[in-house]
């Protein structure tokens, strides 16, 4: 019996020392912040891109005969390649140089955006949980519509 108690001592005592360390966890992203693909610089880069892009198609619409038919009347050939673009010119002559300039914007504003969002989502997240919560609460105190009335 010694002999069991001393040999199973010597098998448990010296397994730790043995033991490795655990590998170190794979980094996760919080669940309280951004993708790191939406947080990513590039990323916004390549959005703001796409939003030049859909302003400039968007500017080259063509609307004359949208005008003309709220009119009640046929396009001219003039009014058919009449495009958004033309339209602002005639309010705006600065239209084009103005345009530009709040694009050139766009870009630095939409990085602001995503540094924003990626530090005021951990208390969204937060008042979500606390508002979820609340509601458990108070969905527990309901009575039983199925209780017979009294």
């Amino acid at each position: 019996m010694r002999k069991t108690l001393i040999l199973l001592s010597l098998l448990v005592g010296p397994s730790a020392a043995f033991a490795q360390p655990a590998p170190a966890p794979e980094p996760r992203p919080s669940p309280m912040s951004l993708p790191p693909q939406l947080a990513d610089p590039t990323t916004v880069d390549r959005l703001a891109n796409v939003m030049q892009a859909l302003s400039q198609a968007f500017l080259d619409v063509p609307v004359g005969g949208i005008q003309a038919a709220a009119e009640g009347r046929q396009p001219t050939a003039a009014e058919r390649h009449m495009t958004v673009r033309d339209i602002a010119r005639k309010d705006d002559p600065n239209f084009d140089r103005k345009f530009q300039h709040q694009m050139a914007e766009v870009r630095p504003m939409m990085h602001q955006s995503v540094n924003a969002l990626n530090d005021a989502l951990p208390a969204m997240m937060q008042g979500l949980q606390q508002a979820e919560k609340a509601l458990e609460r108070a969905t527990a105190n309901m009575p039983d519509p199925n209780y017979p009335k009294r």
